[in-house]
């Protein structure tokens, strides 16, 4: 996933809980969704960051050999400078470009 096309904000945003709830009728819901999608947001970033990085880990860990490297040090900047998973996840939200279901409400309706 490209984190730099999203359109969310990179700065906090308030908005209408009860408005962004009409989707599923429900404020705990909703916010339950937004934060699982976050959730699934930051391991994603969390394991590109990880992959990016370890192609500079050295094999030698010494604790008196520590050295600088330009290019973790701009991956980590550019990791830093990224909007946050809420952020992006209340943007998918709102754009509807979440797909989900309850559970609970189907096995109800069977």
């Amino acid at each position: 996933m490209d984190y730099k096309k999203t359109n969310a904000p990179l700065t906090t945003t308030v908005h209408d809980l009860i408005e962004m709830s009409e989707q599923t009728g429900n404020i705990y819901e909703t916010v339950c969704l937004i934060s699982k999608r976050a959730n699934q947001i930051s391991n994603e970033m969390k394991s590109d960051l990880e992959k990016k990085l370890q192609e500079f880990a050295s094999m030698t860990d010494n604790l008196e050999e520590i050295s600088e490297n330009r290019e973790q040090i701009e991956i980590s900047r550019y990791y830093e400078k990224l909007p946050k998973p809420t952020l992006i996840a209340t943007q998918e939200y709102i754009d509807k470009k979440l797909a989900f279901r309850n559970l609970a409400a189907e096995k109800d309706e069977l």
